[in-house]
């Protein structure tokens, strides 16, 4: 069982979510040496899911919380590929936003800034990471936003 990790989980006030099951035929998670490779999770908790174009429905701030949610998502996927120690965790490496954005909509990295500022508070210096963000016409099931992941552990 981790203890850094869930310790600041817990003064986060963070409760990880169950693992969500893929949406299509793919797999979650590959582990390949030292890398942890998590498929694209999209921002569905606890029956919330936030849905819609970014630039059009959505502003920034509801972007960002998407990101966010994703990035939350990615963490039971990745405490099960380190055997349930997220102390394992060396880095994150890389994390990949997709954004359901009008063709307008500008402020990519903003909203992705949900998703990064949020594993830098879990696993501070190792939380920060090389990313990118674009924006694309659609998503699956018309969510918002779509974050993937590319993680170090030993």
């Amino acid at each position: 069982m981790s203890e850094r990790i869930e310790r600041r989980l817990k003064e986060l006030g963070i409760t990880l979510p169950k693992i969500q099951a893929p949406w299509a035929n793919y797999v979650s998670v590959v582990v390949t040496g030292s890398l942890v490779y998590l498929s694209g999770q999209l921002p569905s908790l606890d029956g919330v899911l936030i849905k819609g174009k970014l630039g059009a429905e959505l502003s920034v701030d509801q972007g960002r919380e998407a990101a966010r949610m994703c990035a939350l998502n990615m963490l039971p996927h990745l405490r099960e590929a380190c055997g349930g120690n997220l102390d394992r965790v060396v880095r994150c490496v890389e994390i990949g936003g997709f954004l359901n954005a009008t063709q307008e909509f500008t402020e990519h990295p903003l909203v992705l800034n949900g998703a990064s500022e949020f594993l830098v508070e879990v696993f501070g210096e190792a939380g920060r990471h090389t990313r990118f963000a674009v924006g694309v016409a659609s998503l699956p099931f018309n969510f918002a936003v779509e974050v993937k992941g590319i993680f170090e552990i030993h």
